[in-house]
């Protein structure tokens, strides 16, 4: 297992930038409506001033105060208008953005070198594309147009108040500073926290994935204690990853409460005093002091989600992280024709020895090759390299002169395609499950499929290609779901298949007429067959015959069961 990297701060704020640029007439938009509403939002308090001036002075008449509570009015109108607007437009900006989020993962997991993408923590994975994802889309939907608001809010009314009076505007920006000290104290400790809860959430979904999937295994070893008790320990680090984050709010929170309160007093205090010396005004000190309040919202947003904002930070480091690891193809030539050549192969699991020595093996084009060999003899390993899901530790294993494993998914699958016990139905149509391997294909084209490996039963079903499978929809059973499989291999139409057992859950009629309907259809393709059937041996062009991670002989049925050696034994097994 490898532990998939984390983007850092420079990298996170490149790709922030990156899809605001995707989508900037919305943003810009967004802005002039906020400042415009910001600054209608302004006027209601300064009209509120002059109120109290024309009271105070005993100049104000009836129509005077009507005319300016009008005033009140509409600006409040006409805030809410504007405001509503930009925050119609920042929600689409986020759904488009939170779109262009999910498609990138996927294009990003999709471009995994196979090698590399068998060796990632399953849950990492999981955990990235999920609470990751939702995480970074529900803050680009929501946190940043009200963001954004907020911060025009409050730029304007700290501008209104220093237009009041400078001095006044000196003393609000001095009481809020303690919110300068607290959200400093809570930025420098927030991303390594939210960095950790993510980890401690993946190793969770690592735990779940492996209990899920291991339970049997467990069940049937007795090793349910020592399973409860690891999970017990994954748990207890989620915990305190979780805590260590509570803490860090139930600091910064009441620390920001407090600060609100303290430019209202030293303003009213202040501006008292200014008043009585003749130097303001009661409607400018009234008019500072409602600013002072009505500044208390925006920035109330703006701390509420700054929480928000340094968890999905974290989330959005760590989905970025994925740009850092290699693609598929770094670039170079393309494969040159179909030759699949294995020279001086060695490849080990992780921690053990080698369970491929030394092998050196041609596969011609258009051939059929059968690799056969006693279980544990290197044969799926070998399968496996040779599609380029792993790569050797050491030697090279290419196709048309190019390494498999450096080939990207699109091209690799139109070169070599691996087909094993191991299937997916998606919980789709059959068409949809077909259409994976060739998306231009038309009905007629999955029917034909459909038919080269004996699925009869797809004409039978209740809608037809449009069926829903999985789930609540049809139930298959494993051979019409490896039917399915082999229906892909056919549409995708490969010059190389590598089939490891892929028949096996077949009944031995049903297995016969797929494997012919296959050589069939696979005329002048590759056919590397990894069986434990040794018909399938007697019917290919060659036998490699593998033992102990080598590869002890090669050559055809007769001149091995001739030559009296390894294969020559399993054939007399076979037959009894």
């Amino acid at each position: 297992m490898i532990r998939l990297p984390i983007a850092d701060r420079a990298g996170v704020r490149r790709a922030a930038l990156d899809l605001i640029r995707a989508d900037k007439r919305a943003v810009v938009a967004m802005v002039a409506l906020n400042a415009v509403a910001a600054v209608a939002g302004l006027t209601g308090p300064w009209l509120l001033g002059h109120i109290v001036d024309a009271v105070a002075e005993n100049r104000a008449s009836v129509h005077l105060v009507d005319r300016l509570a009008l005033g009140i009015l509409l600006c409040t109108l006409t805030q809410i208008l504007l405001g509503r607007s930009a925050m119609a437009i920042g929600y689409r900006f986020g759904e488009r953005t939170a779109a262009r989020i999910r498609e990138s993962y996927l294009d990003r997991v999709l471009a995994l070198p196979p090698a590399l993408a068998e060796r990632v923590p399953a849950g990492d994975l999981t955990a990235r594309g999920t609470a990751d994802v939702n995480a970074v889309a529900t803050t680009l939907r929501d946190a940043v147009p009200e963001v954004l608001i907020a911060a025009a809010q409050a730029v304007f009314v700290l501008v209104a108040v220093f237009f009041l009076d400078p001095v006044l505007g000196g003393v609000a920006v001095l009481g809020l500073s303690g919110i300068a000290v607290a959200t400093r104290w809570y930025l420098r400790r927030a991303r390594t926290a939210y960095l950790d809860e993510g980890a401690a959430g993946s190793a969770l979904a690592d735990e779940l994935t492996a209990a899920v999937a291991g339970a049997r295994t467990v069940e049937a070893l007795g090793l349910l204690e020592r399973r409860a008790e690891h999970a017990r320990q994954v748990l207890a680090g989620a915990r305190r990853t979780r805590l260590r984050t509570l803490f860090l709010r139930t600091v910064f929170y009441p620390s920001v409460d407090v600060s609100y309160v303290i430019p209202v007093v030293s303003v009213l205090l202040i501006g008292g005093a200014l008043y009585t010396h003749g130097l303001l005004t009661l409607g400018e000190v009234a008019a500072a002091a409602l600013y002072l309040r009505q500044l208390a919202v925006p920035l109330d947003a703006i701390l509420i989600w700054l929480e928000q904002l340094q968890s999905s930070g974290a989330s959005f480091a760590r989905l970025e992280g994925l740009a850092a690891l290699p693609t598929a193809f770094p670039g170079g030539k393309l494969p040159v024709g179909d030759r699949i050549e294995v020279h001086d192969v060695r490849y080990a699991y992780a921690g053990a020895a080698d369970v491929l020595r030394g092998v050196d093996l041609t596969v011609r084009p258009g051939e059929r090759l059968a690799l056969v060999g006693p279980s544990g003899a290197g044969k799926s390993t070998l399968g496996r390299l040779l599609a380029g899901v792993d790569r050797p530790r050491t030697g090279t294993v290419t196709t048309g002169g190019v390494p498999v494993a450096e080939l990207p998914p699109d091209l690799l699958r139109r070169q070599v395609v691996l087909v094993t016990q191991e299937h997916h139905v998606f919980r789709e149509t059959l068409r949809a499950n077909l259409t994976l391997a060739a998306p231009d294909a038309t009905d007629e084209d999955l029917h034909a499929a459909l038919a080269v490996v004996g699925a009869d039963w797809a004409r039978e079903l209740p809608d037809g290609l449009g069926t829903v499978l999985g789930g609540a929809g049809y139930a298959l059973d494993g051979a019409a779901a490896q039917q399915i499989a082999l229906a892909r291999v056919v549409l995708a139409d490969p010059h190389t298949v590598i089939l490891d057992e892929a028949t096996a859950l077949l009944d031995p009629a049903t297995a016969r007429a797929a494997e012919r309907a296959l050589a069939a259809v696979l005329h002048s393709r590759t056919v590397i067959a990894i069986a434990h059937r040794l018909q399938t041996a007697h019917d290919a062009d060659r036998v490699a015959v593998m033992e102990a991670g080598r590869l002890v002989e090669l050559g055809t049925h007769d001149d091995l069961v001739a030559a009296g050696g390894t294969y020559a034994a399993l054939w007399r097994t076979w037959h009894g």
